[in-house]
């Protein structure tokens, strides 16, 4: 597994990234915690050392169903957590915080839940614009300062909020969602985080499951999953022209001896050692398989394939919900 800078934290980690919110919330049943620590050490074995969660994720479970993993093989990993989405003892969600007494309070309860002392890459999940950025960020360098927090990152922003936050602090990396179905990065951010030495973290690369190829219909879904409720790329109508978009796609992949799937990441990670895809998994088998996107290489003519197949504006429907939307691009 080749190993990348996270931006000018001086953290190196593996090209491909883990997101562990599935294992908890939102894509079917939640994973028992002895079951979810096997598909962690299995990805660790597999050279991937860089794990992404969330506090709200679970409401607050999916940094539990880590702590076990993290106490045997802290020293092997590099863990990423969040704040600023609230939830009540319900689940529900209650809004957004960045108030600084709000994100002390929240790292401490982070740490308390990962069983671990510090925690290298923190992250404001979503801003919320009635708090100054600067003010955010000098309460989340205030933790870095007390040795809580190695580095500082920042989720869903806008450029111009990535540059004020890099003012008061280096900011380490930007996660965004990113995938050959959501390119909107591109245009401005990407260009910022470079000149700002800022590594852009890719989350949902795989376009919330849809370009592994896997769901093609209601039928494909477990219950309890968000996607077909929640996500208007996968509504009615939506989904079945996404679908010939895949059907392209798909093609390419077999040309090349690939799966779908190890095609779009092998996609972005041919983006730059500077985007890092955290694509998840509950079973085993598929992180197998995504751990095998890094071995594909993607020539110039291949990308330009893949992007014609599937070019900016194509792709059918937001990939949020019209509530969800309203929280990004702050």
């Amino acid at each position: 597994m080749k190993m990348v800078p996270l931006g000018g934290s001086g953290l190196s980690v593996s090209q491909l990234g883990f997101g562990c919110m599935g294992l908890a919330e939102f894509y079917g049943e939640a994973l028992a915690n002895a079951e979810a620590e096997k598909v962690l050490d299995a990805a660790l074995d597999r050279g991937v050392n860089f794990f992404d969660t969330a506090d709200m994720y679970g409401s607050g479970r999916n940094e539990e169903q880590l702590k076990g993993f993290l106490k045997r093989r802290r020293k092997d990993v590099v863990i990423a957590t969040k704040f600023a989405i609230r939830r009540g003892p319900d689940g529900a969600l209650i809004g957004l915080s960045n108030d600084p007494a709000y994100i002390r309070q929240a790292c401490e309860a982070s740490l308390k839940r990962l069983g671990v002392d510090r925690i290298d890459l923190y992250y404001m999940h979503r801003r919320d614009p009635s708090v100054p950025v600067e003010d955010s960020v000098g309460a989340m360098a205030d933790l870095v300062k007390a040795g809580k927090v190695g580095a500082l990152g920042l989720s869903e922003v806008t450029a111009a909020t990535l540059e004020k936050a890099s003012n008061v602090h280096p900011i380490a990396a930007l996660q965004s969602e990113y995938s050959i179905f959501t390119r909107d990065v591109e245009a401005e951010m990407i260009p910022t985080c470079r000149r700002l030495g800022v590594a852009l973290v890719a989350y949902s690369p795989l376009g919330r499951g849809i370009l592994t190829g896997a769901y093609r219909s209601e039928k494909d879904f477990s219950k309890g999953d968000y996607r077909m409720a929640g996500n208007p790329r996968f509504a009615d109508g939506a989904l079945q022209k996404n679908l010939e978009l895949v059907d392209k796609i798909s093609a390419i992949a077999e040309r090349k001896g690939a799966t779908l799937a190890q095609i779009a990441l092998a996609w972005t990670m041919a983006k730059g050692d500077d985007v890092i895809p955290i694509p998840g998994t509950k079973k085993i088998a598929r992180l197998e398989e995504n751990v095998g996107s890094t071995r594909i290489a993607l020539s110039k003519d291949d990308i330009a394939a893949i992007e014609s197949a599937a070019p900016p504006g194509a792709v059918a429907g937001d990939r949020y919900n019209a509530a969800a939307m309203a929280t990004v691009n702050r």
